[in-house]
């Protein structure tokens, strides 16, 4: 699979890189927090907001709405789910890390076909915005010893528990797997074992072959 950088055209569509803001607070905060040999991931963490210029850095990036600073570390190649937000997403990376990333109005009939997934590698210390059509999961790393840590800056209450009480009134809301989270599962994925909505056809794409 070939791997394009964020600063390639090719990301437009998906998001842009941020410039201008005091992050080494942040990176240097993100940096403490642990890495495990699978995927972490904790919505918010007091360790990333008590960090130099984190309350500056967050109120502008959502214009003033409440946000939280969470971080997804870890080891992995593998794509599994996508999800998708009602808004922006914003990471950063202690490491280099890359993103399989696909496009909302590539799911037809309520499915996505892997194919259409592209991978972005984001240089560490770079902040990058995913935006709100465009769907990820957790990032992959690119040197197997160190793994990633990744900021994961999102509205507050994202990915918390949530599940609707009411039926889905539209067939999008059976995919609703937490608070603000819509999310698309390869039977191959825990998820799908989980009971996630399996709506992610083709292959589970890994590029462990091609880092």
């Amino acid at each position: 699979m070939e791997i394009l950088s964020v600063y390639d055209a090719a990301f437009k569509p998906y998001g842009r890189v941020v410039e201008g803001y005091p992050t080494e607070g942040i990176l240097k905060a993100l940096a403490t927090t642990p890495v495990t040999d699978a995927v972490a991931y904790v919505p918010r963490d007091e360790v990333l907001h008590a960090a130099p210029d984190a309350d500056v850095v967050g109120e502008t990036l959502f214009g003033g709405m409440p946000f939280q600073l969470g971080w997804c570390n870890g080891h992995n190649t593998k794509l599994n789910c996508l999800e998708y937000h009602r808004d922006s997403e914003f990471n950063l990376g202690v490491e280099d890390f890359i993103l399989l990333l696909a496009r909302q109005d590539d799911i037809v009939d309520g499915v996505l076909d892997t194919a259409k997934v592209k991978a972005f590698r984001a240089p560490a210390g770079v902040l990058v915005e995913v935006y709100a059509t465009t769907l990820h999961y957790a990032p992959c790393h690119v040197d197997a010893q160190k793994g990633f840590h990744v900021l994961v800056a999102l509205p507050a209450g994202t990915n918390t528990d949530y599940k609707p009480v009411l039926p889905a009134p539209n067939g999008t809301d059976k995919t609703i797997w937490a608070r603000n989270k819509w999310l698309l599962a390869h039977a191959e994925s825990t998820e799908a074992a989980a009971g996630a909505v399996v709506a992610l056809t083709g292959e589970n794409l890994d590029i462990r072959n091609d880092i």
